[in-house]
């Protein structure tokens, strides 16, 4: 990509020694040269155009958009853009669901049907995760290793929990001859462009297990493993109705929240959509989780694992090419150590492979889409403006595509942008402190509460930082570590409500005390 600063166009941006926002070469030999090692897709099944999946058939609307991979510019499929009308078909068709169905089979026989979809799944994973990565832009190992996997366990756990709701709250009041807890009703759900399967999966098999019906929606970058999840539905024979799919912008998401259909809302997403689903909903007995933005803080004292450390930053930030609600995007390092991580991150910068995203050697994968691309880029552009002393790792990107180099800034202040915006990139600002009361200070001055993580090898300075950080998740001497049975959620300005974990039940349940 062309990288523009204030004055100049800059198509390498490497060292700024000294914080003054001068530019300086960084090394130009690659650590590592590696052989491509390309994921095979002649395996896998894409359809040309994409119909809604709606009481179990495909259905055509008006309108539909092309999605296309991020890493070439080159179009996948046509998908169906859903219109006000599609909505409320689909809302229709889950109420009739659940009415006639869903909320009237036993929990075993529900628990039946989700451990179904999760076999399915399995045997579909290989495909599901090439899908993801072409779709998406991330390494396909990070597509095998983390998302595929997770959003399989998840359709396991609440599988699981589906025939033990009265055991999970066992406080509660509940209804009916068998004592099961009341489900909701039609959930509305609409989900990322991140984590595309998994977040659908953290949405729609806690819902399920619950007795709830389902009206989801995919970001409009990344629909096409959503849809392959309903062939697994259609497979797996989940009564027609019980899950509907859509797909579309922003429209297609606002006529979700303002059905009068949809009972509950789960939205995973921006802050500032978020605060719109607030005002929409406010007013009605609509039950919402959100989760939202986040800045987190990864703070690294000088008794830390220096190294595990450093491995875990990298994780931190640049997983996913930084398109991670929870990434550790502020680095607080304690001032005695601040030159050696510095060192010794810009040593790991240099191993990390940009590109291809279906190349299992691949580190840092492609942007999803232009529109964040440029996000980014201005982002840090100001950045460079502030003076904030910017690296860049001296790869070589590819011609076409959307990509970004990993980046750092190694004298941030708590003003700086680039330290207080959610830039949703492969970004990293370095800020440093003193003392642990300082490091708690400045990790909780942020409108964001989403998580944190903290590095020593002094279990009572972690379980201080635990209890005064306001974070929703908060990992020590790890980052970016995910369980199904593990509640997550933040707080402020990151939303509120748990998703993961018996938590996530309670959120798609009327319970009474």
């Amino acid at each position: 990509m062309t990288f523009h600063s204030k004055a100049d166009s800059i198509s390498k941006v490497r060292h700024s020694s000294g914080g003054n926002g001068k530019i300086s070469n960084g090394s130009k030999k690659s650590v590592w040269e590696y052989s491509a090692s390309t994921e095979a897709i002649d395996h896998i099944h894409l359809e040309d155009k994409y119909d809604l999946f709606i009481g179990g058939k495909r259905v055509k609307t008006k309108k539909y958009f092309s999605t296309i991979n991020p890493s070439n510019e080159e179009k996948i499929s046509e998908v169906a853009n859903a219109s006000g009308d599609d909505v409320n078909m689909a809302v229709l068709s889950a109420k009739k669901a659940y009415d006639k169905v869903w909320s009237k089979i036993s929990p075993r026989e529900r628990a039946k049907y989700i451990f179904r979809i999760a076999r399915i799944m399995q045997e579909k994973a290989r495909e599901f995760a090439v899908i993801e990565s072409m779709d998406g832009g991330k390494p396909i190992k990070e597509s095998k290793s983390v998302d595929i996997p997770l959003a399989i366990a998840h359709f396991f756990y609440y599988a699981g929990w589906a025939d033990k709701l009265n055991y999970a709250f066992p406080g509660y009041k509940f209804a009916g001859k068998d004592q099961h807890p009341p489900s909701i009703g039609v959930v509305g759900q609409i989900i990322p462009w991140n984590f595309p399967l998994l977040m659908a999966a953290w949405k729609i098999a806690p819902a399920l297990a619950c007795g709830n019906t389902v009206v989801i929606k995919s970001a409009e970058t990344t629909p096409l493993t959503l849809y392959k999840l309903a062939e697994v539905i259609e497979e797996a024979g989940l009564p027609p109705g019980v899950v509907n799919i859509l797909s579309g912008a922003g429209d297609t998401g606002a006529a979700i929240v303002n059905h009068p259909g949809v009972k509950k809302i789960a939205f995973t997403g921006s802050t500032e959509v978020g605060k719109l689903i607030m005002k929409a909903i406010a007013g009605t007995d609509k039950k919402v989780t959100l989760e939202l933005g986040g800045k987190a803080a990864n703070i690294i004292f000088e008794d830390a694992p220096i190294d595990q450390a450093i491995e875990g930053i990298i994780n931190g930030i640049y997983f996913n090419q930084g398109h991670v609600c929870c990434a550790g995007s502020r680095l607080f390092v304690q001032e005695s150590i601040k030159s050696l991580v510095v060192k010794k991150l810009k040593y790991r910068l240099k191993s990390l492979r940009v590109g291809d995203p279906l190349d299992k050697n691949t580190d840092v994968g492609a942007i999803n889409s232009k529109a964040q691309l440029d996000k980014i880029t201005e982002l840090v552009r100001s950045g460079i403006e502030e003076g904030c002393g910017i690296y860049q790792s001296d790869c070589k990107l590819p011609e076409k595509g959307y990509w970004f180099k990993p980046t750092f800034f190694a004298n941030t202040a708590q003003s700086n942008r680039v330290a207080r915006e959610e830039i949703f990139g492969p970004v990293l600002s370095i800020l440093t402190f003193r003392t642990p009361k300082e490091a708690i200070e400045k990790a909780n001055n942020t409108q964001f509460g989403l998580s944190a993580g903290i590095w020593t090898d002094k279990g009572s300075k972690i379980f201080k930082l635990v209890g005064e950080i306001k974070a929703g998740v908060v990992w020590s001497n790890t980052f970016n570590k995910f369980n199904p049975a593990s509640p997550f959620g933040g707080y402020k300005e990151s939303g509120f409500g748990r998703e993961g974990g018996v938590h996530g039940l309670k959120e798609y349940l009327n319970l009474q005390d």
